[in-house]
């Protein structure tokens, strides 16, 4: 092990350069640019013999990810925002045809207006499009994640396409301490690559791409389906491995301060770090607050997460994307199904914030937590959904 100063962007490239995938096909797009950057160093000075592909689009880097994995090669790309909308048509052949590429989506708001900075609308909009996501909390995360994301993806019981999201500067830009392991350990963990039918292989020829009809499609879909749901266990499965070799593991939702807890908030990324600083504070003042973040949201973990939620009152779901004209956020939505179908009483307040990069602040999570404080007391009853740190003028 090796304990280095780095951005979670170059804690990819550098996953990227010890798991040597045959081929890597990318287009720059801030914030994801030093992902790709960094990789094509690496190419360029021989120490990774994987081909890169430079291409003049994301629909070109997808279309030929899948056109490499449908092949046989173990494949790996990266991209934000527009780039993901970009290859909006290709994620679904990919996931359709069951191959198992692995993505560093570096989360940007979409256009318009234009805007570089940090949502999760770029990942929510393809939340149904067949992929696995897991979201990361900080650089330390995106680097283990990283390589889980392999196994998890190839492993005989899914092979799906796996995205690893985290916050576009937040997280990608900011240096952090990251415990690094060394190569071999690395490729150990993640084994050689076995491809499953691959078109190169002239004595077993297959078919991709057919055209399905109603007689079949619905079958091809319920398979993807199963597989998907599948992948809960493996995640877990995967995620325990990878502690005994590093010293962390990783299980499909994170709690903090919960087996107490009157309350709670509810966050992906790196907006549940900030809340366990507020949670924290509240502790000190005698209200028993937690914070619960699911790192598997496709598929989304319905069973763990209502078991970290243990005995809480009241819950606040904050979503750093929109589902405009829902009435209620993804992250929100999914949470409250998950409670409807489990008969719970917990009662669900959602709010959308930090959409196009706006800072969340201490005292809005404050605020918020206050809220479901006074909620649970029975004193006041704040909207169900609503907005976070908007302006109101």
């Amino acid at each position: 092990m090796r304990v280095v100063a780095e951005t979670a962007n170059g804690a990819v490239a550098e996953a990227m350069r010890q798991i040597e995938p045959h081929v890597v096909a990318a287009y720059p797009i801030t914030p994801q640019t030093e992902v790709v950057e960094e990789f094509a160093g690496y190419v360029s000075d021989g120490r990774v013999r994987t081909r890169f592909v430079p291409v003049e689009s994301e629909h070109s880097a997808m279309s030929i990810c899948v056109g490499a994995s449908a092949a046989g090669a173990r494949v790996i790309t990266a991209t934000s925002s527009q780039g993901l909308a970009y290859m909006w048509e290709m994620l679904y052949i990919a996931s359709g045809n069951r191959l198992p590429i692995v993505m560093a989506l570096v989360n940007r708001a979409l256009s318009a207006p234009i805007n570089i900075h940090c949502d999760h609308s770029d990942s929510m909009g393809a939340r149904d499009s067949g992929w696995i996501q897991i979201y990361c909390r900080d650089a330390q995360e995106v680097y283990d994640t990283f390589i889980q994301a392999l196994p998890i993806a190839e492993h005989e019981d899914v092979r799906l396409p796996v995205m690893v999201c985290y916050d576009g500067f937040i997280v990608s830009h900011s240096l952090a301490r990251i415990e690094m392991m060394t190569d071999e350990r690395v490729r150990d963990f993640i084994g050689s690559y076995k491809a499953v039918y691959p078109l190169l292989d002239r004595d077993h020829p297959v078919i991709y791409g057919p055209l399905v009809l109603y007689d079949y499609y619905m079958e091809f879909k319920r398979q993807q389906a199963e597989a998907m749901n599948r992948a809960l266990e493996v995640v877990f499965e995967i995620g325990k491995r990878f502690g005994k070799i590093s010293g962390r593991s990783y299980g499909l939702v994170s709690s903090y301060r919960m087996e107490d807890a009157d309350i709670a908030l509810a966050a992906l990324s790196s907006t549940a770090r900030t809340a366990e600083v507020i949670a924290d504070e509240l502790r000190d003042q005698g209200i028993r607050a937690g914070v619960i973040s699911p790192r598997l949201f496709r598929p989304f973990p319905a069973k763990a997460l209502l078991q970290a939620l243990g005995g809480i009152k009241v819950l606040g779901v904050l979503d750093r994307a929109d589902s405009i004209g829902a009435g209620m956020a993804p992250l929100a939505a999914d949470i409250g199904a998950a409670l409807q179908s489990a008969g719970s009483n917990i009662r669900l307040y959602n709010r959308v914030y930090g959409l196009g990069g706006r800072d969340l602040t201490l005292s809005d999570l404050k605020s918020f937590f206050l809220s479901l404080e006074r909620a649970g007391q029975g004193k006041e009853m704040p909207a169900h959904f609503g907005y976070l740190g908007v302006r109101e003028d």
